[in-house]
């Protein structure tokens, strides 16, 4: 007979040790599980011809092309290939801080394989950072459901395939290569919880928190609160004494607090990072779910409305569903795994506690993102009820609940063709093979063949539910995945490269786009620059000088303008072209990185009435004609207090409201206002904007040459009420320009040199002015004159200024990363506890080891 409880094994009543299935059995089954998982992942991509298995659908892997480029610059940072290092990205932005990107987007231990590929391939560890994620959270829950409760370790493999392919995984994670590490902290999490409830390998548990932390903090923190809901459950669960309980709880919040503290680095980091970024776009909640569409999420092969994506397959779906009426569960058990499962399902649809999920904060895009813990769940209840073997008519009661569940959701969007096909049809043959195994149980032959069917039935659904949700997605409008790299992107690599000179000037593989960080990918030194973590003031120093963003600033773009590019030092480009390639390299003459102005050249007490003046003011020197705009038909503008156009949005057939401007002739006329959106006609050509305050923002475009005249018009077609700036117009002089330019070459710094996160320059003995460093002054920077005390730098439009005295030669610039300093602090706070720990273990050991050699009992 079994004595069993619900933390610990089975035991025998004659020896009282655990009855285990023997070790290699154990690896055994959950390498199975891991196998099954990606060999279905695989097979669906496959049979859809998506990468690597097809040419469809290139970017399957990383929405928006945000993380293939992240990837490409780690390969670059491993390989010694890139002017830059951890700390900071002299890439993007025109040199933003680096270390809080690769804290969350390059800690996945999966994601460091890249360098392992040639360059050209690095889409190609991208999925299996993606693979290889799915196969060891397989593994792990494999492992984390026979430490909850023993039983055959074929079949709880078979339900750790539901939890690596969960919809979770298909839908919201999959895009997200450094969230896919936390499908293995979960159980990474629920072991060392085990641990601590049997009081064993304290130290060991605290590097797996340390380790699920470090890998990916957002995800880690749901991975967190869910086991630790699993945990709380278990402990009411204990049929231990009280005390003994209260100190499992105190071993695992010490563990829990010390493991976090070890990896406080990427915590104190990436918090700081994001406090200093461009705010995101206010997210709101729109509302939970109709209660039939969530309902229908627990089903497997749909994608379209909107809910939590906890589906886990039809196999732990039907004994999730089973397990109130097992009746070898205890009652209170029962009872308290359901009243969890439904509790955190509620929690994702309301806004309190849709923010404990999310750290505080309404994400933008899906808010359901913490559906993750809720697949873990089910899977593990899923186990508690297959462990106690259910009896036929108790499956048949989960059976009937199921189809209830289909019925409610039978109306659903979410319902699709494969919907339908897997839960009917799979859950009838589900249903039959655990019914049959009951009936076997004691056979070992048909046992390991009816196993075998359904580990063929769990493989075969996963890759369906796959290639479902591929083909939904792939369907749908809103998703379009740019290339990343192909013959055109490399011969772009290729281009960028040759041309660079960096710090003495700049290659900007701008403006041109194949991806939203086209300097990571390609190499070179532009504006372009998307990430969570882009720092308030390189946003705003870059919009405020003529450049265009997206997602209110959160992506940012390269100058279109040669002004813009002067400022910055751009001596080489990419720009668009309607060749086979799709872009043009081209060169300009440009001043150096670092350059000099006359006297004291900061934006202290100044104001500037229009972009083109701030340029100006920027370049030290005049190139613009900046006319008055003189209403001259069509719909009236009105004017705003501060001076700006108000326009009526009234704009009809031939009827747009027009302006007249007066330019030198022969000068280039931009256009800037950065949230106007419709069109454009001046100069013979008519554009299109779509700006919008403040989400989008228009960078300068250019109108054409102004006539020999000097006056020309401009009319505006657009059906939205909105306002312009009071001076959109600058007429460019080149000639200027170029004088411009040569002007800043003859003072320019004797030498530049610059490292992975500094920069300096050497003038020639007693120069006075301020040294100007076309990179945002971002918070980090310190700066110092011929060894001087460092100090911020003081800024000209944004950039670095730093101030020469009354004489210097030599400006220094390092950049310090804000927040590393007390998160190694604390970390190595952590580190000591643990060694004391380990140390005080040791002590007591030998301690032990010794009293038992000298007691009398202890002689031999």
């Amino acid at each position: 007979m079994l004595k069993t409880s619900p933390a610990g094994p089975a035991t025998t009543q004659r020896s009282g040790r655990p009855r285990r299935k023997l070790p290699g059995t154990q690896t055994v089954a959950a390498t199975l599980s891991a196998v099954l998982s990606m060999a279905a992942y695989c097979l669906a991509t496959a049979v859809h011809g998506t990468y690597p298995f097809g040419s469809r659908s290139r970017a399957v892997n990383d929405l928006g092309n945000q993380f293939v480029p992240f990837h490409a610059h780690l390969w670059d940072l491993l390989r010694g290939n890139t002017s830059s290092d951890l700390v900071f990205n002299w890439s993007s932005g025109f040199g933003v801080p680096f270390l809080g990107d690769f804290f969350t987007y390059l800690m996945n231990p999966f994601s460091w394989i890249v360098g392992f590929f040639p360059r050209d391939q690095v889409e190609l560890p991208v999925f299996l950072v993606t693979l290889l994620s799915v196969g060891l959270a397989a593994f792990l829950m494999t492992v984390l459901l026979g430490r909850l409760r023993p039983g055959s370790p074929w079949l709880r493999a078979l339900l750790s395939v539901g939890y690596a392919v969960s919809a979770w995984m298909i839908s919201d994670g999959f895009s997200d290569p450094m969230w896919m590490w936390g499908l293995a902290a979960f159980p990474l999490l629920g072991i060392a919880s085990d641990w601590c409830l049997r009081g064993r390998h304290w130290i060991l548990a605290t590097l797996l928190v340390f380790a699920s932390w470090a890998g990916n903090f957002y995800i880690a923190a749901m991975a967190t609160i869910g086991m630790g809901l699993v945990f709380a459950v278990r402990l009411v669960l204990e049929d231990t004494p009280a005390r003994q309980r209260l100190n499992a709880l105190a071993r695992a919040a010490a563990m829990t607090a010390t493991g976090i503290a070890l990896a406080a680095p990427v915590l104190t980091v990436g918090l700081k990072a994001s406090k200093l970024s461009q705010p995101a776009p206010d997210a709101t909640y729109a509302g939970p779910p109709d209660a039939t569409d969530y309902l229908a999420h627990l089903l497997p092969g749909g994608l379209l409305a909107p809910a939590p994506q906890v589906s886990v397959g039809i196999l732990p779906l039907l004994l999730v569903l089973t397990l109130p009426f097992v009746r070898r569960v205890p009652a209170k058990e029962r009872i308290a795994w359901c009243v969890l499962l439904v509790l955190v399902a509620l929690s994702y649809i309301w806004t309190p506690t849709i923010l404990l999920w999310h750290g505080l904060a309404m994400p933008n895009g899906s808010p359901y993102r913490a559906s993750i813990a809720l697949t873990a769940m089910l899977v593990i209840v899923a186990w508690m009820a297959l462990a106690r073997r259910p009896r036929p008519r108790e499956l048949l009661y989960g059976a009937a609940v199921t189809a209830v569940v289909v019925a409610l959701g039978a109306r659903s969007l979410y319902m699709a063709r494969a919907t339908w096909i897997l839960t009917i049809g799979g859950g009838l043959l589900v249903l039959v093979l655990l019914l049959l195994l009951h009936r076997h149980r004691g056979e070992r032959g048909p046992r390991a063949a009816l196993t075998g069917v359904l580990a063929c039935t769990v493989f075969l659904s996963t890759a369906y539910t796959v290639f479902s949700v591929t083909v939904i997605r792939d369907s749908s409008a809103w998703w379009s995945p740019k290339r990343t790299l192909d013959a055109h992107s490399r011969a772009a690599h290729d281009a960028v490269r040759a041309h660079d000179d960096w710090p003495a000037t700049r290659s900007d593989p701008g403006p041109h786009e194949f991806a939203n960080n086209d300097p990571l990918l390609l190499g070179g030194e532009g504006g372009s620059y998307y990430s969570s973590y882009v720092p308030a003031k390189t946003a705003a120093t870059l919009h405020g000088l003529g450049a265009g963003w997206y997602i209110q600033g959160r992506h940012t773009l390269s100058f279109t303008d040669p002004v813009g590019r002067a400022i910055m030092g751009v001596s080489s480009y990419l720009d668009w072209a309607k060749n086979t390639d799709g872009f043009t390299r081209k060169t300009v003459a440009a001043p150096p990185v670092v350059t000099l102005r006359p006297g004291t050249a900061t934006d202290a007490h100044t104001h500037d009435a229009s972009l083109f003046a701030r340029q100006e003011r920027v370049l030290g020197s005049s190139v613009y004609d900046v006319p008055a705009l003189i209403p001259a038909g069509g719909p009236a503008p009105a004017t705003r207090p501060g001076g700006d156009w108000h326009l009526s949005g009234n704009a009809t057939g031939d009827k747009w409201t027009t302006f007249s401007a007066r330019c030198t002739p022969g000068t280039q006329a931009f256009w800037y206002a950065p949230w106007y959106a419709g069109s454009i006609q001046a100069l013979g050509s008519t554009s299109e904007q779509h700006g919008r305050a403040t989400m989008t923002s228009n960078t300068l475009l250019p109108l054409g040459t102004v006539p020999a005249g000097g006056t020309f018009t401009v009319a505006l077609g657009t059906h939205k009420v909105q306002d312009i700036p009071k001076f959109p117009v600058g007429c460019l002089d080149r000639g200027k320009l170029g004088a411009a330019v040569q002007k800043l070459k003859a003072t320019a710094p004797l030498e530049v040199t610059a490292g992975g996160h500094s920069i300096a320059a050497t003038f020639r003995k007693g120069t006075t002015g301020t040294a100007v460093i076309s990179t945002p002054a971002v918070t980090g920077w310190q700066c110092s004159v011929d060894g001087g005390a460092a100090r911020a730098p003081a800024t000209l439009g944004g950039l670095m200024a730093v101030s020469l005295g009354d004489g210097g030669s030599r400006v220094s610039c390092s950049y310090g990363t804000p927040g590393l300093k007390p998160g190694l602090l604390a970390s190595g706070l952590a580190l000591v506890a643990l060694l004391a720990v380990g140390a005080g273990g040791v002590i007591r050991t030998r301690s032990s080891r010794r009293s038992s050699t000298t007691s009398p009992h202890g002689k031999h």
